[in-house]
């Protein structure tokens, strides 16, 4: 089933239970439920630069896009995201200071211009997660507990989408939301890449 992402503005995120190598699929939801997956994301492993890989299909064969490491092992990394024909579709980069606190990202437009950033909603609960991290045994568990680990992708001061994770799932899902974006002014590739990245490489 081929689905444009561009043509929507809600799209579902699962996390699959695998436990060698992240995985994910999107979905666009209807009034049945989540729908049904269009997009297959597989990071690959034991690569020296992260590159995850998008399908449109479930054996991998009809690639869509990529997610692509400039730098080898840097927090600070900026990553390409670019179709199978090399035709750019923007990127994304972690705000390594903001991060201490609440994490942040940064994303461009493919001639690397910044279009918005993506930022946890509540620094309280950021700080909370963060704390609990450091309390043994508690830190392995603490992802299956209700906190908050909410987005906002904003330019200025303008919402133009969200991406909120659903409390008490054993796998992380998440719900989408660029109806704000009226303008259009986000490409749907480059939300979906983004919350992709704010998943898998923070090893989430």
């Amino acid at each position: 089933m081929h689905i444009d992402p561009n043509g929507h503005d809600r799209f579902v995120l699962r996390q699959r239970v695998k436990w060698v190598i992240n995985q994910y699929e999107f979905s666009v939801p209807d009034n049945a439920g989540d729908g049904t997956p269009f997009c297959f994301v597989e990071q690959k492993r034991f690569k020296f630069k992260e590159d995850i890989g998008f399908f449109a299909d479930e054996s991998k064969t009809q690639p869509l896009m990529r997610i692509l490491a400039r730098q080898r092992f840097d927090p600070k990394a900026r990553y390409d995201i670019a179709t199978p024909d090399g035709m750019a579709v923007g990127q994304i980069q972690k705000v390594f200071g903001s991060s201490l606190f609440r994490s942040t990202y940064a994303l461009f437009s493919p001639d690397g211009q910044e279009v918005c950033r993506a930022r946890e909603v509540s620094l309280a609960k950021a700080l909370f997660r963060r704390i609990l991290g450091f309390v043994p045994y508690v830190e392995n568990v603490a992802n299956w507990l209700p906190i908050a680990y909410d987005f906002e992708f904003r330019r200025d001061e303008t919402v133009l989408a969200t991406n909120r994770r659903r409390r008490w799932k054993w796998r992380d899902v998440y719900d989408i939301d660029a109806s704000a974006d009226t303008a259009r002014v986000l490409d749907r590739r480059l939300l979906l890449a983004a919350t992709v990245g704010m998943d898998a490489l923070q090893a989430r």
